[in-house]
């Protein structure tokens, strides 16, 4: 099945219902061996992409993974992203802000770490644990330290979404392509991956009691997501909702998405000058006396 990157994109101005979204669908791969086969040719086709990238040198990449806990975003970043030369990227992962950072608006850490161009930048959660977590968990945002004119429920997410679209679209006049991820998982599917991690003991390190807790709030989450991919999906830094109960399928539809988007790039390699052409020639010739 060939994968069509367009499928998985929230169009600007739909509003998102998540329960329209599969966790799961066909795969496009039709053996494990068919699999290992694509992801090859994938990761092969992003080497050379990233190359001319930093080559071009005109264009950043910035991706952004999102999901519930153990949705498998260390895993594609991992599959997806391993051909790729580490000095063309680099990979933040953000977890609850240190007190530095709360002195600082809520977009300031991770805008201090934002790719520059011919490199990919990978946020591993991001800015939109603002208008995610936060949401659920609204003591997150009093305590904060932020002016009690800022709290205000009726404005503040509608205002932080603005935030966020406006530093997008800023970035993306600024030749930073975006792409968001959204790991769309079952609350079913996370169940057994806990159990895994227990019934594993390679796997114990990373299950925590905090990840049980969270999924009682499940339901809000989902909510919290669906007003988030509906209001900052945009034609410049889209978001994708990939289905992700499938680990394998997951990874394929994220690696043809960030091919997608490295192609509509439209890059090219540095044309070589007339006069630098007659400098390489003479150094040629020095070099095979």
């Amino acid at each position: 099945m060939k994968i069509n990157s367009r499928d998985y994109q929230v169009r600007e101005g739909d509003g998102v219902s998540l329960k329209k979204w599969p966790t799961k669908g066909d795969p496009a791969y039709a053996s494990k061996k068919h699999y290992h086969e694509m992801m090859h040719e994938h990761v092969a086709q992003l080497s050379a992409r990233q190359q001319l990238l930093y080559a071009s040198n005109a264009h950043a990449v910035l991706l952004i993974f999102q999901a519930m806990d153990a949705a498998g975003k260390d895993g594609a970043i991992k599959h997806v992203m391993s051909g790729v030369n580490p000095q063309g990227c680099q990979v933040f992962s953000f977890k609850h802000p240190s007190p530095a950072e709360l002195q600082h608006d809520f977009l300031w850490r991770t805008t201090r770490v934002l790719p520059e161009r011919g490199q990919i930048g990978i946020f591993n959660r991001s800015y939109y644990e603002e208008v995610l977590i936060a949401r659920v968990h609204p003591e997150i945002l009093r305590s904060e330290g932020l002016p009690d004119s800022v709290l205000d429920e009726t404005t503040v997410w509608h205002d932080r979404y603005r935030s966020i679209r406006d530093l997008e679209k800023h970035l993306a006049r600024n030749g930073t392509r975006i792409i968001k991820i959204f790991l769309h998982l079952s609350k079913e599917e996370q169940r057994k991956r806990f159990l895994e991690r227990i019934d594993d003991p390679d796997k114990n390190w990373k299950f925590s009691i905090a990840d049980i807790e969270e999924r009682k709030f499940w339901k809000q989450y989902m909510a919290a997501y669906e007003a988030c991919l509906s209001a900052t999906s945009t034609e410049d830094a889209p978001w994708y909702v990939v289905p992700a109960d499938d680990k394998k399928n997951a990874r394929l539809i994220v690696s043809q998405i960030v091919l997608d988007t490295l192609e509509d790039l439209k890059m090219t390699y540095p044309e070589t000058t007339a006069e630098r052409r007659q400098e390489l020639l003479t150094i040629r010739a020095q070099l095979t006396k």
